[in-house]
């Protein structure tokens, strides 16, 4: 339909329409007359639906690209009007007992709302019980006449007393299965006819799947907030009686319970390690639970980055050594500062770091290194591992996601560690990125402003 070529055809037949006067003229034309003037009217029909329709494809696109239900619906509200007379627009959803009606938005021109949100009533017993068995859209364009006739309808009363005269009521139906209804509402009596109702028609179907994903979308964002909560909670519970453990069995350690026999501090060595690897999961579940519910904190400084980036090779150079790896660095030739969080960005950096040691093989290098480029810093971890097969990439900084390279040494991995990393990085407005090779290892590299403001 949007072909230039058919537009002008409609534009070429509806000039060949015949003035007024002329079809007012006295009956006596030729058939040709007769033919001229059914194409002129049919031409007009169909430019009136060519608009109606390119109408049509804006407004669902445009609802469409709403996520947030009252978002989607403001949309409805700004979009409609090109489709149906309004000064009002309500939705009542259906209660999971699919018994109960309730009004869960409304937007007016009126000053003032009466039908509140909130508002509830029964579905049986009402008239729009029928509608949704029917699933057909109702149109009352005298709400006084039918009050009059139906004086218990407590929402007519209510919607009357805004100042509401018309109303067309669309049943909403998503995967089959009903779930509310939309009500459009006109100050004007008689203000809907059933072209509006076509129209509707045709719409009703996508609004209501996408008002049902808007539904569906806000719940999961609930759902994972009291799961970050909770979660955030158990974590912090946890890490006290750890903690504990962990300050006994160094304490067994130093002899101060008394002495214990090479075996024994073989044990306590044991548990130690076994609550340090803990702790550290611990910690990866607050950070992942802090950084979701939006509570991140980041403390921005100074920072050298020659010096910060030997500080992490020192760091990680222990834990290098005990399998064999070299930590080089590729330090910036000449004095650069920017200005991060240290202690986030350090945390970053001994994750790369301490992964780059888990998947490479004894007697390689790893480099550390960072530049100022383009108005930004990059560091970045090369290793000489095992590199990333293709497949893998994508699940890289999903939580919990893992490839299928296992470390060389038999480590322990969660697959939370690059996930809180790709958060921390992009907190502080940055990005990382990672080119691997099987067989020729693998570079992440992390991007990050010169500046970050001092509160964040």
């Amino acid at each position: 339909m949007s072909d230039p070529r058919i537009r002008q055809l409609l534009d070429n037949l509806a000039k060949l329409s015949p003035r007024p006067a002329e079809r007012a003229a006295p009956s006596g034309r030729d058939s040709i007359e007769d033919l001229v003037v059914e194409v002129a009217a049919f031409a007009e029909l169909c430019q009136r639906r060519y608009e109606q329709i390119q109408r049509l494809v804006e407004v669902t696109e445009r609802i469409n690209a709403g996520n947030l239900l009252d978002e989607v619906l403001n949309h409805v509200f700004d979009s409609f009007h090109a489709l149906v007379p309004y000064d009002r627009i309500g939705l009542s959803l259906l209660d999971p007992d699919g018994q109960t009606l309730r009004a869960i938005w409304a937007r007016t021109t009126a000053s003032e709302i009466q039908l509140q949100t909130g508002y509830s009533a029964p579905l049986a017993g009402s008239s729009l019980l029928t509608i949704m068995e029917t699933r057909q859209p109702r149109i009352l364009n005298d709400l006084e006449a039918y009050l009059s006739e139906h004086p218990g309808s407590h929402s007519t009363r209510l919607i009357i007393s805004e100042g509401i005269r018309a109303s067309l009521t669309c049943p909403l139906v998503a995967m089959g299965q009903p779930i509310g209804f939309m009500f459009f509402s006109s100050t004007r009596t008689g203000a809907y006819t059933e072209e509006h109702v076509s129209l509707i028609q045709q719409v009703a179907g996508q609004l209501a799947v996408t008002i049902e994903k808007s539904r569906l979308y806000e719940r999961m964002v609930e759902l994972n907030a009291q799961k970050n909560t909770l979660l955030g909670i158990a974590a912090h519970d946890l890490r006290g009686p750890i903690a504990v453990v962990q300050g006994f069995v160094e304490l067994v350690q130093e002899g101060l319970a008394g002495p214990i026999t090479p075996k024994q501090q073989e044990v306590m060595a044991l548990i130690r390690r076994a609550c340090n690897t803990m702790l550290g999961l611990i910690d990866n579940f607050l950070d992942i639970s802090a950084i979701e519910a939006g509570r991140l904190r980041l403390e921005p400084k100074e920072v050298d980055l020659r010096a910060f980036l030997e500080d992490a090779a020192s760091t990680n150079s222990l834990l290098a050594g005990a399998k064999s790896i070299r930590i080089a660095l590729d330090l910036p030739p000449e004095a650069t500062h920017a200005r991060f969080d240290p202690d986030r960005i350090n945390q970053v950096l001994n994750n790369l770091i301490g992964n780059a040691i888990k998947f490479s093989h004894p007697q390689t290098v790893i480099t550390l290194g960072g530049r100022q480029v383009d108005g930004e810093i990059e560091i970045y971890v090369r290793d000489q591992g095992q590199g990333i097969p293709t497949q893998d990439l994508p699940k890289l900084f999903r939580t919990f996601g893992r490839g299928s390279v296992r470390p060389t040494g038999g480590e322990k991995t969660t697959g939370l560690g690059l996930a809180i990393v790709k958060r921390m990085v992009e907190a502080h407005g940055g990005r990382i990125a990672v080119e691997s090779r099987v067989g020729d290892g693998s570079r992440f590299s992390v991007r990050l402003p010169l500046s970050l403001p001092a509160e964040s």
